[in-house]
């Protein structure tokens, strides 16, 4: 086994890889000023964004969930990565050659599992495309993509391929590539049974299934053959380290720049559906894989949406209009509460699907099905409402109370009576009645409970273990202290030799913890990428969401800081301590006996007289650069 990687290669991974192009591929991100961009956090649910990525500092940090790291630790948590794997995943994207300790780059079957699963998947989907392109085999697969007007061009733009209906071809293939048979199993490529292994897609239609990143970890596969072992019309790669189908959405790897651009996502059924949109001019569609729409999907989107209360943006579902694209609406609407963007449904008229109406009528009519949409609670009211009655006086009342309980749902509050009119309206009843009954479901709801949001106090510093009445880093007694650590941390170089401070000035564990792995080594005089590193690595795990924020959130001036207004902000910190130790010997001095104790009455009195006249030098050196 080859052994650690290289510290300089690392750094200069660390330096090739932008953390705003890593983040983006998962969260649509904008500028905040400052330098900073600001996201949704793919890290927990939140209206509001407060995740903030820093270029300069090559740092990210959420002030909602406390979580932040580096490149390194964002790829870690975003992917379940370990650090190694995430080096070698930045290494590959950004053309970086590692070297390990034991000599010489290691060989790709060394590569932690996940890197082979991705590589196994690559591998794949090129072997499937160019099965799909030159095989006589595949051509009910060709046939079946013409009549619904894909060429080979547009199977090639989307990767589609054939699985030969030999229970081996992929399996040799792949073997002839050096992939290990067991990354084929947890992969989901290959099957196992007692007879030995198999290829698990034979003689189907493929579609790659690609994350956010562009890399495939998964397949959709159609039947083609009326003699398919296999009932299933669809067959998906099965759960794997890789392939979670409730995160993924077909076409998002395509569609996510798009997304963010237009602020909408439209929401289809299927992988044909997503390809006829994109060919008609509507490029922000995607679809679940094999599963129905739900709240991991939620969270995609809204990321991408860059989903919040300033900036809305709207999802539009393209269901069926029969029983089963009613139920999916229901359930859609049940999300709908997790979205700020306003949320819509398209129907066709006729009951066709996307990739139907563009092979019938042309790209215009899918876009004008997109355009048409209607607000997903109006959608869904009409259809709870159409099940009952309206002939029969218990028909109308049975009508209201059960659509009653949907309007009370309704996350903007200032929307409720209108709804609550527009239900009377179709029901044909007073609207005092339906708004008596909006109340009386109101009160049967029971609000979820959501834990309260702040920073993530550590448990434990330099093995101690903190208060649990520890207040929070971002309590406004430490807001002088935070200044004069982010300075620091943000703009070492512009530091004074020597910074005149020293872990009394602190008074949070935490913000102590920082400035004593601040100060173990000597403050960088330029350019010196290394430094931050050092400080993280002393100040350990415990301290790691604080030393994010203080690496990210900007200082409180205007303009670029300069070594002024470092200056200022280290003696801002030095006179509220230099202020404490003068309380304490005013109150020392009104205890002692000038005439019995005099000399410890003298010894502190000119201390703090000098106490009083530095005071005033660093207050002086303060005002006037805080703002």
């Amino acid at each position: 086994m080859a052994g650690r990687i290289r510290d300089e290669d690392i750094a200069t991974v660390r330096e090739r890889a932008a953390i705003d192009d890593v983040v983006s591929a998962y969260v649509t991100l904008r500028g905040a000023g400052g330098g900073s961009q600001k996201g949704l956090c793919p890290f927990h649910d939140e209206k509001t964004p407060s995740f903030t990525v820093t270029p300069a500092r090559q740092y990210f940090h959420c002030f909602g969930c406390g979580q932040g790291g580096d490149v390194f630790t964002f790829l870690q948590q975003i992917e379940g990565l370990s650090f190694v794997e995430a080096a070698e995943k930045l290494a590959a994207r950004f053309g970086v050659e590692l070297r390990y300790t034991e000599g010489g780059p290691r060989s790709g079957g060394d590569h932690g599992q996940r890197q082979r699963l991705v590589e196994a998947n690559r591998l794949a989907q090129q072997f499937y495309a160019a099965q799909l392109a030159e095989s006589a085999e595949a051509v009910p697969g060709r046939q079946f993509l013409a009549e619904r007007g894909f060429d080979r061009d547009v199977a090639d733009r989307f990767g589609v391929g054939f699985a030969p209906r030999s229970g081996e071809a992929l399996l040799r293939h792949l073997r002839g590539r050096d992939v290990r048979d067991d990354d084929l199993v947890a992969a989901g490529l290959v099957g196992r049974s007692s007879r030995g292994l198999y290829d698990r897609f034979r003689g189907r239609l493929l579609w790659p299934i690609r994350e956010l990143s562009g890399e495939v970890v998964g397949f959709g596969a159609r039947r083609l053959f009326d003699d398919d072992r296999i009932d299933a019309k669809y067959l998906n790669t099965a759960e794997s380290p890789l392939y979670k189908k409730s995160h993924l959405l077909y076409g998002v790897d395509l569609a996510r720049r798009e997304i963010a651009r237009a602020g909408q996502a439209v929401v289809v059924e299927g992988y044909t559906d997503v390809m006829a949109c994109h060919l008609a001019g509507v490029p922000t569609a995607v679809a679940t894989c094999g599963t129905a729409f739900g709240a991991d999907h939620v969270r995609v989107l809204r990321r991408l949406l860059l989903d919040h209360d300033e900036f809305r943006g709207e999802v539009i579902f393209t269901f069926d209009g029969d029983e089963a694209g009613q139920r999916a609406a229901l359930k859609a609407f049940d999300g709908d509460q997790q979205f700020v963007a306003q949320t819509y449904v398209a129907v066709e008229p006729g009951g066709m699907d996307p990739c139907d109406l563009r092979l019938q009528h042309g790209d215009a009519a899918v876009r004008e099905l997109v355009a048409s949409r209607v607000p997903l609670y109006r959608f869904v009211l009409r259809n709870v409402v159409d099940r009952y009655d309206l002939e029969r006086a218990d028909g109308r009342i049975d009508a209201v109370r059960a659509a009653a309980s949907l309007v009370a749902s309704v996350r903007d509050r200032s929307k409720v009576d209108a709804f609550a009119r527009e239900l009377a309206g179709m029901v044909g009843v007073d609207p005092d009645d339906v708004r008596g009954a909006v109340r009386h479901a109101s009160r049967q709801r029971q609000p979820a409970r959501r834990p309260a949001v702040g920073d993530r106090n550590a448990q434990v510093v330099q093995g101690e273990a903190l208060p649990p009445d520890t207040p929070s880093v971002g309590d406004p007694r430490f807001t002088d202290e935070r200044e004069a650590l982010k300075a620091v941390v943000q703009h070492p170089q512009l530091v004074p030799d020597p910074p005149g401070l020293d872990a009394t000035d602190f008074h949070h564990p935490l913000l102590q913890a920082v400035w004593t792995a601040v100060a173990a080594a000597p403050l960088p005089r330029g350019a010196e990428a290394g430094w931050f590193d050092g400080v993280r690595e002393r100040a350990g795990d415990a301290t790691a969401s604080v030393l994010s924020r203080l690496a990210v959130e900007p200082l409180r001036t205007a303009g670029e800081p300069d070594a002024r207004l470092v200056a200022a902000l280290l003696a801002r910190l030095q006179e509220l301590t230099a202020a404490r130790r003068i309380e304490e010997i005013k109150s020392r001095l009104q205890r002692t006996n000038p005439v019995e104790q005099a000399s410890d009455y003298n010894r502190m009195f000119g201390e703090l007289v000098a106490l009083e006249q530095h005071r005033r030098q660093l207050r002086e050196r303060a005002i006037g650069s805080i703002g």
